[in-house]
């Protein structure tokens, strides 16, 4: 029980820094924005590698989210949510414009590094656990690559992942369970072949 008090004074206090540091930012305090990248670069750049698949688009996507930070700094609104879920739904709406503009390119590279090896083996021998988890995670529909990073791999919440995704939480966790049921047949598919 002590614990659970600790942890909500300790988001309480966060959430009331990112507050004050969002109204210094809406000001164009150039301090306050370096703040706002030292918190939440690493783990904005987490989540659009996650989504995307590779870093180096990643790196672009995730500077243009925390340009439209700052530029649209005025539209965050304390009451309306956290700091961390708003900044996560600029990144996840620049991922998915990334996708409708790349979505050939991306199952081209996709298939190609399926490819470049002479066969299925050699290519799950060469590959990590990781590498076919991204690549899986890559094919799965947005909504649902969505849920899964928020909430495995980013950490939020159910509540915060759904507000970032614009889903009740009862939704989230229906997209949640079929996305890892996708997973899950596409993993034990990839390990049958390895056999």
């Amino acid at each position: 029980m002590g614990s659970q008090v600790v942890d909500r004074a300790f988001r309480e206090q966060s959430e009331t820094d990112d507050a004050e540091l969002m109204l210094k930012i809406q000001q164009k305090d150039e301090r306050a924005f370096r703040e706002l990248l030292n918190r939440y670069l690493v783990p904005l750049n987490r989540f659009a590698v996650r989504m995307l698949g590779n870093s180096h688009d990643a790196e672009d996507l995730v500077q243009e989210a925390f340009l439209r930070a700052w530029k649209n700094a005025h539209q965050w609104q304390p009451h309306q949510g956290k700091l961390t879920t708003w900044l996560h739904a600029i990144t996840r709406n620049l991922c998915i414009d990334f996708h409708r503009r790349d979505k050939s390119a991306l199952h081209t590279e996709v298939s190609a590094q399926l490819q470049s090896s002479d066969t299925p083996e050699k290519y799950l021998a060469a590959a990590n656990k990781g590498r076919a988890v991204t690549a899986a995670l890559v094919q799965l529909p947005e909504r649902q690559k969505s849920a899964i990073i928020l909430c495995h791999y980013q950490g939020l919440s159910n509540r915060d992942a759904a507000a970032v995704i614009g889903v009740s939480v009862d939704a989230l966790e229906s997209l949640m369970a079929r996305g890892r049921r996708t997973l899950r047949k596409d993993l034990a598919s990839l390990s049958a072949q390895e056999e």
